[in-house]
């Protein structure tokens, strides 16, 4: 029976297919609802039925392997409850441009907000004191309408200056910015499951990347061999063995690989056989045929049903063992891994003739030493041969250490799986962008480093680690077996090759990479990986990458996006398109808040001196359109460059709005409210035209203001080009061209400008200037490219009055309940903390209790114990389940109290309610919990519960 939901891990079998996509059950369904209300659907109904779900994934902590979390209780709030409870929390900061984008656009709303309020009580008071104090006036009952009028216009000019101020155009900016490089990332190979990853991955600082297939080619080949007491640097012939030793390599290669491995005819004439499968076993299946031998003879000699016992390969075991009946009588079994664990497992070996010939420790350590170091020292991954003969006895094949000995070996290959030849670049782009790649690999330490040197990851020089993963655990472990931060903090920053690791020293890493706080900025780690087992590391990584071609579906499922040609290329390519996308969002900050900056000063100012504003409502939304949808469209949009990669990542807590992006957008703002005033107070003179300052209600639209309204609109057309650059660069046209959409939209905005001024008319208080107007309009916006140069050669440095703006979250901001969360929520850390203390008050309470009872009851009296316990999972009862406990543990003192709920809070230990429910006390989940009495119950090692935990 195959479970829903659930991922062969290991094995092999056969299944009978009968529909798959849209034809099956669930795509008939899915197709019915539409996937996203499938999706709803389940999550609604998923938690109504009799089995209670755990919401949160199952991940690994302190590099503990895959477990399933804790169920929820279900004492206390119902599931309907929690549901409505876990809604009503505020939504999460899905990335760090989001968090520091919401921090900005809170503070220019504010001071938005207090602008327009300001401006429209300084000209309703300006009004009143004017009209009835200065001048007078008696309120007269039919003016009434008209006072209504001047108090409407008043309110329009406060709201226009509120619009123009709210920066509302950012979500549009971001959704654009990520909808463009997403769709661009397709066809550079990178396909986004989650668009938050897209800009995360332009922060990274550190990428652990496999080495097969992302490094490599992923196309393995037997390029030599060690063969009856002979190396040879070549593919030996087939007459140069002894047709012994040939008949036990063809066997032992044929029949002890997955029959799904094997190799088809080439798609081109001329071309190489393609490999399906394993492709270390493709390998081999290779080195038959290179022996002018046939496996297809032999696996049809021996089909998989005459297989007696087969020991499949796993990341423990690094070996594979296959068991057959020989006709004789009997058993033989053949075993192939990697060739240190293999060896060892030897106690003999075929010489020159095939006979079997003792093979003793020292021999090991010799082959060791002069076959092994050197095939590895030149980047081939090392296989041994080997097998085993069994009297008609038949030995207990479940107690696999005593099978697995003995062994005779027969032949060690060396497998080379060459360099991408674009790899070492990219590696190169990622120094040079201040991002450290490392190698975390399950091969030969000495082919790792070989590779790694070949790839640039390790250059000679360098002050570098290359660990093993049982040197890594020795160095980062304590005497407990629990990793120390502070160890692995003195390990991981030198590390740049992890070799013979396993999953969980893969997921023990990126943890400590992630959590650790060495340095001034914490890092960014991003991971590659294709197999199940790097599940747990690719769900706990900021960035993870899954191999489109070799990956699994449960790789595929916790990563966040898909490498469709299994390339490390494309990985940089990532990293290019999230920094464009953090510089994208830039530009429009620096264009917006230019624009914010000088209309709101503008219209404030307008309003006090000549209580109107110089920009009427309809310009003012017209310039806010310019801002906000056109700006975004045109910035957002911009293509990535080389130069992305020559800067180092910008971190967590670097400021969105920079001393450069602050000293443009300052400098731009005296320029422009030079001009505007200049143009409102003097500009009438200087044209020789009427004045529209102080105009009646309803006049006509005047030269004067459109003019100055042309003039501003210019301006921020040309402040457009001027922002396509945010760090200081003087040529502000490089690469224009390359972007279409922006050359559109300044050309479409100038052309649209034209005809609002010639034809608007009285909707946007615009009147037909001369040709003479025009030019000088233009000759004053293209005056912002110049100002743009002036501005540039200023040092930033020497500008200490600037203040950044947009900080990301500080370190002390930073607590320890939140280091271990994906995504940061300020207002669940804080319920956290409550969660925390609440449960800490009641432990205590009951403590007190328990104490009080312990004295005046028997001191042979037990505590009362749990009266049912439940499974972990509700689908696996046990009838007898019961804790197998002495006396249960029951802290009496505040100091064991304190300590124990450390460690509950800390490695995630069930709490059993007294009823017998388990629930997790560290609720990640956010959800209600029951508020009754706790008590703290530690499973012994022989209890029921302690197996079956561990047995998950």
């Amino acid at each position: 029976m195959l479970l829903s939901g659930t991922h062969v891990m290991e094995g092999s079998g056969r299944m009978v297919v009968t529909a798959v996509g849209v034809n099956s059950q669930t795509g008939i369904i899915f197709t019915l609802l539409g996937a996203s209300e499938g999706e709803e659907e389940k999550k609604k109904k998923g938690k109504k039925q009799g089995v209670p779900e755990n919401r949160n994934k199952a991940k690994t902590q302190d590099g503990v392997a895959l477990e399933i979390q804790p169920l929820n209780s279900q004492e206390g709030l119902d599931s309907e409850e929690k549901e409505k409870k876990a809604a009503k929390l505020p939504k999460k900061e899905k990335s760090v441009l989001q968090g520091k984008l919401t921090r900005l656009a809170v503070q220019i709303g504010k001071a938005g907000l207090i602008m327009s309020a300001i401006t429209v009580l300084i000209l309703i008071l300006y009004f009143v004191i004017d009209n009835f104090v200065i001048q007078r006036r008696p309120w007269l009952a039919e003016c009434t309408p008209i006072y209504i009028q001047y108090f409407v216009k008043f309110f329009i000019i406060g709201v226009t200056v509120l619009v123009v101020a709210v920066p509302e155009g950012l979500p549009l900016a971001v959704t654009i910015s990520l909808a463009y490089s997403v769709k661009k990332m397709m066809k550079d190979n990178n396909l986004v499951r989650h668009l938050d990853a897209c800009e995360t991955m332009g922060n990274a600082t550190a990428i652990c990347s496999d080495k097969t297939g992302t490094l490599t080619m992923n196309r393995m080949t037997v390029v030599q061999a060690f063969i009856g007491d002979t190396r040879y640097h070549q593919l030996p012939s087939p007459d140069a063995l002894v047709p012994k030793v040939l008949d036990l390599i063809v066997n032992g290669i044929s029949i002890n690989s997955a029959y799904t491995s094997k190799l088809l005819p080439p798609e081109k004439e001329g071309g190489l056989p393609r490999q399906v499968g394993n492709k270390t076993e493709c390998a081999l299946l290779g080195f038959v045929t290179d022996l002018k031998q046939d496996y297809h003879a032999v696996r049809i000699e021996v089909p998989e049903e005459k297989l007696y016992k087969v020991y499949t390969f796993n990341s423990v075991r690094k070996s594979m063992s296959t068991v057959i009946q020989k006709p004789s009588g009997g058993y033989r079994m053949y075993s192939k891994g990697a060739s240190e664990i293999i060896l060892r497992k030897c106690n003999r070996i075929l010489d020159k003739k095939g006979e079997a010939i003792p093979f003793k420790n020292k021999d090991r350590d010799e082959m060791v030493r002069t076959v092994i170091e050197p095939m590895a020292c030149e980047g081939l991954r090392t296989i041994c041969l080997a097998y085993r003969d069994f009297n008609d006895v038949e030995p207990p094949w479940d107690n696999e250490n005593e099978i697995l000995t003995e062994l005779t070996c027969i032949a060690v290959v060396g497998i080379e799986d060459p360099v991408r030849p674009e790899v070492p670049e990219a590696i190169a782009k990622c120094k040079r962008a201040g991002i450290t790649v490392r190698m975390v690999t399950g091969d030969n330490i000495n082919t790792a480093r070989a590779i790694a040197t070949k790839c640039g990851i390790v250059t000679p020089g360098d002050d570098f680690l290359c660990l093993e993963g049982k040197e890594f655990n020795r160095l980062i472990r304590n005497e407990k077996g629990e990793v120390e931060q502070e160890k692995l903090d003195k390990i991981w920053p030198k590390l740049r090759v992890l070799a013979r690791s396993s999953p969980t020293d893969k997921h023990t890493l990126v943890k400590g990479i992630i959590d650790s706080t060495v340095g001034e900025q914490r890092q960014v780690v991003a991971v590659t990986g294709d197999g199940t087992n790097d599940g747990p590391a690719l769900k706990k990584a900021d960035v993870g990458f899954a191999m489109g071609i070799a990956g699994t579906d449960v790789a595929k499922e916790a990563s966040d996006i898909i490498l469709t040609d299994d390339n490390f290329t494309s990985i940089v390519k990532a990293v290019m398109w999230g920094r464009n996308v953090y510089d994208s969002i830039s530009k429009f900050l620096q264009f917006q808040l230019t624009v914010n900056v000088v209309a709101v000063i503008v219209a404030f100012t307008g309003a006090c001196i000549t209580q109107d504003s110089p920009l009427k409502a309809v310009q003012m939304l017209w310039v806010n359109l310019i801002m906000d949808t056109f700006a975004s469209l045109a910035l957002a949009t911009e293509p990535p460059t080389d130069s992305l990669l020559k800067r180092r990542p910008y971190g967590r807590n670097k400021p969105l709005i920079s001393r450069t992006m602050m000293k443009n957008i300052l400098g731009h703002a005296v320029y422009q409210l030079t001009i505007i005033f200049f143009l409102v107070f003097a500009g009438e003179k200087f044209f020789d035209i009427d004045n529209g300052r102080n105009a009646p209600l309803h006049s006509p639209p005047s030269q004067h203001y459109t003019i100055v309204f042309n003039t501003f609109v210019l301006m921020q057309l040309f402040n457009e080009i001027n922002s396509r650059k945010i760090h200081g660069e003087r040529n502000v046209f490089a690469g224009i061209f390359r972007n279409l959409i922006f050359c559109s939209v300044v050309l479409g905005t100038f052309i649209s400008q034209i005809l609002i001024v010639e034809f608007g008319g009285k909707p946007f208080s615009c009147t037909s200037l001369t040709l003479s107007q025009w030019f000088w309009c233009l000759f004053i916006g293209i005056g912002e490219l110049l100002w743009g140069q002036i501005i540039s050669t200023i040092p930033t440095q020497s500008l200490k009055f600037l203040k950044e703006a947009g900080h990301g979250t500080t370190k002390e901001e930073i607590t320890k309940d939140a280091e271990g969360l994906d995504e940061i929520d300020h207002a669940e850390m804080e319920l956290r903390r409550g969660q925390i203390l609440w449960f800490r008050g009641l432990n205590r309470i009951q403590t007190q209790i328990k104490v009080v009872k312990a004295f005046h009851s028997s001191l042979h009296e037990s505590i009362q114990k749990p009266k049912n316990q439940n499974s972990i999972h509700n689908f696996m009862t046990h009838p007898e389940f019961a804790i197998d406990e002495e006396v249960p543990r029951t802290p009496l003192l505040d100091e064991q109290e304190e300590e124990n709920l450390e460690k509950v809070s800390t490695s995630g230990t069930r709490v059993l309610l007294l009823d017998g429910d388990v629930t997790p006390y560290a609720n990640k989940n956010n959800n209600a919990m029951c508020c009754s009495q706790v008590q703290i119950v530690a499973s012994h090692p022989d209890s029921p519960l302690h197996s079956l935990e561990t047995s998950v």
